[in-house]
């Protein structure tokens, strides 16, 4: 099934099945069109459109997806709770002159029920930082990334810096299903909010109060930003603890890691890239962010696959 909405000049074609998006994409690649794939969750915002604006600088079709993925969400509620926007989704990527969509159903994705088909050797991403406080959360990412990757097969793939670990994760991902000759990654850093608040969908769950208070995540990662020096760690990271802790949020870490493989420093030689991270909750509303500690000339370096 397909529908044809207008984008300015030009028509976004909507796929909801896996077959009829494949064999239009496979007439665009007989074409020697090369394509780039944004996936999303929807509830779309100005990070998402920044990846769609990298692929049409670069791709001769670029396709996006909006699929809020079960098998990721450990906690049930969170997935009732997650923003669905889809008319105003559609209008969006329509905007910014995305070619094609898919919007898969849950059976259309996981034609054999949500139960993993797969176990992904994620190693040490499975034990701290996400993988910690979200236990299977990687596990579903792959599975759904997984397969939008056999579907679309993408010349480029486009992610953001905001969710570090995940990046980390897919980077991971493509190279265990030997897709890493194949797929360029490319990470776009995180579009902020006035004030610094890292724009996500779950943005959309905070009442305005809650969004300028929220703004003292990313003030705590550039406070450990301004004071790291060489030597031990912990001090600053404790301080931006507390200093969250005592503002009401719930903390569920704040961690100074290698940019490069994520483990984590405790004492640092003062060459390393580092990244700063956190993950809190305020209210009901869980938050997560990282900002590079030391400059980085591209973001996607980070990342090569």
């Amino acid at each position: 099934m397909c529908s044809f909405l207008a984008s300015n000049s030009l028509q976004m074609v909507l796929f909801k099945k896996a077959t009829d998006l494949c064999n239009h994409l496979e007439i665009q690649r007989k074409q020697g069109k090369k394509y780039g794939l944004v996936p999303t969750m929807g509830a779309l915002h100005k990070g998402h459109i920044s990846l769609m604006n990298n692929s049409k600088q670069v791709d001769d079709l670029s396709v996006s997806s909006i699929f809020v993925n079960p098998t990721q969400f450990n906690d049930a509620a969170d997935f009732e709770k997650y923003p669905v926007t889809m008319e105003k989704d559609i209008a969006l990527l329509e905007a910014a002159d995305c070619d094609v969509l898919f919007v898969p159903s849950i059976a259309e994705m996981y034609p054999r029920g949500t139960r993993m088909a797969y176990h992904y050797d994620l190693g040490y991403f499975e034990t701290i930082l996400e993988g910690q406080y979200r236990p299977g959360h990687f596990q579903g990412v792959c599975e759904a990334v997984h397969r939008l990757l056999e579907i679309v097969k993408p010349d480029n793939l486009y992610i953001g810096q905001k969710d570090y670990q995940q990046c980390m994760v897919i980077k991971k991902l493509i190279k265990l299903i030997g897709m890493e000759e194949l797929i360029n990654l490319y990470i776009s850093p995180t579009v902020r909010e006035a004030g610094g608040l890292a724009m996500s969908s779950r943005n959309m769950r905070l009442n305005e109060n809650e969004r300028i208070k929220a703004r003292a995540v990313y003030l705590a990662l550039q406070s450990i930003k301004d004071q790291i020096h060489k030597g031990e760690l912990g001090t600053i990271k404790n301080k931006a603890v507390h200093g969250l802790i005592e503002k009401g949020f719930r903390v569920d870490y704040v961690e100074i890691a290698d940019a490069a493989d994520l483990q984590i420093i405790e004492k640092w030689d003062g060459k390393q890239k580092l990244v700063a991270l956190a993950a809190v909750h305020l209210n009901q509303v869980r938050l997560i962010d990282n900002i590079f500690l030391n400059p980085v000339s591209e973001v996607s370096d980070v990342f090569k696959v």
